[in-house]
């Protein structure tokens, strides 16, 4: 049985279409998030799971139950906020006490679990102090700790880590995990960070225009997107349309070579018809070039534009023909910074030529479904 089961969920704002019949399962203690580019939809579905919007139709179903028209309370789930939504006026212990005490529960009852879930967030010291007097990461940690006290059956965190700077969003992801992991609650995130949803996440839900586009593995949404939409969105792409010439050759229609002739393609046999091929940046190889013998997927360029990431180089490689490559390189490669005009030689292999599916509708994940 699935922890939760969206079916069939539509929602809509006046003309706008937020939702489109979303069908999705996530497993028991699962850590799935939800992923996708402002106004997809992703927030929308969050709070129909939350009971804060009702769906124009469909169902939601928790551990086996319809709580499609049950009030957040009554639906055993706990949420963290984008700003956390502390109350300024109650000290920590109060602010984690609270969804026990509107429960009823009193004396020892509250303060052995508030004692036990700032310790899980190992903020034990800090229980009398005012949110005002703690870091973000603090008072987002107070605010899970609160989410978890009543013992939800679900957590839903709403861009947990977006108010955080760089340096303390890193240290909290791993902090979010580990949390996670102790308890072993069923975790639904929104977010449109990429990197945090793939370090994070057991599963992944690509949403577009109000439909999920793909829903699967970090691994399996990088490797092997569903669509253009998902392989554009999900890290960085080099799309190249082609059309076939036998024996797993193509030629690109949009990039040359330095003969002016179309770019020479060797994918093996992945498609028949014209298509559109992914490459990733970090999958191309690079090197000065040198006049040595081309392989089969190999082209010469000029550097267009280059920037230092730490570990690695991002390039722009203008080809001598017509077109351009993304290309992400060791910085070790280089040295240093190149400048533009370097030439450079380019080479990948056919299995780095992923086709993308001629079929880009949105691939639905049914209730209980690995996807």
């Amino acid at each position: 049985m699935s922890a939760i089961d969206i079916r069939g969920v539509t929602r809509r704002f006046g003309a706008l279409q937020a939702l489109d019949g979303v069908d999705l399962g996530i497993a028991q203690g699962e850590f799935f998030s939800l992923l996708g580019p402002s106004g997809c939809g992703k927030t929308t579905l969050l709070n129909i799971i939350a009971g804060f919007l009702e769906p124009g139709a469909g169902s939601v179903w928790l551990a086996g139950r319809d709580i499609t028209r049950l009030a957040p309370h009554q639906r055993d789930i706990g949420m963290v906020f984008q700003n956390y939504a502390l109350f300024p006026h109650l000290n920590v212990f109060d602010n984690v006490a609270y969804g026990l005490r509107v429960r009823r529960q009193q004396g020892e009852t509250v303060r052995e679990r508030v004692a036990e879930m700032l310790a899980l967030v190992r903020l034990s010291e800090l229980a009398q102090r005012m949110p005002h007097q703690l870091s973000g990461g603090q008072q987002q940690r107070v605010a899970i700790a609160r989410a978890l006290a009543i013992r939800p059956q679900v957590l839903l965190l709403d861009e947990p880590l977006s108010n955080l700077d760089a340096k303390l969003r890193k240290e909290m992801q791993a902090e979010l995990r580990r949390l996670q992991r102790d308890v072993g609650i069923t975790t639904v995130m929104v977010t449109h960070d990429q990197e945090e949803a793939l370090g994070l996440s057991d599963r992944i839900g690509i949403l577009g225009g109000g439909r999920l586009q793909q829903v699967g593995t970090p691994l399996q949404l990088y490797r092997q997107p569903a669509n253009r939409f998902v392989g554009e969105f999900v890290g960085q792409a080099n799309l190249i349309a082609a059309r076939p010439r036998g024996d797993g050759h193509f030629d690109a229609l949009s990039h040359a070579a330095a003969d002016g002739a179309p770019l020479r393609l060797f994918a093996g046999e992945q498609a028949a018809r014209e298509t559109l091929f992914l490459l990733r940046p970090e999958r191309i190889r690079l090197s000065e070039a040198d006049g040595a013998s081309p392989g089969p997927n190999t082209v010469e360029g000029t550097v267009r534009e280059a920037s230092y990431a730490g570990a690695e180089l991002h390039l722009s490689i203008a080809l001598a023909g017509a077109g351009e490559l993304q290309v992400a390189a060791p910085e070790a490669l280089f040295g240093q910074v190149p400048q533009p005009g370097v030439g450079v030689r380019l080479a990948w292999e056919p299995q780095d030529l992923v086709a993308l599916p001629d079929d880009a509708s949105p691939a639905q994940a049914k209730p209980g479904s690995p996807a």
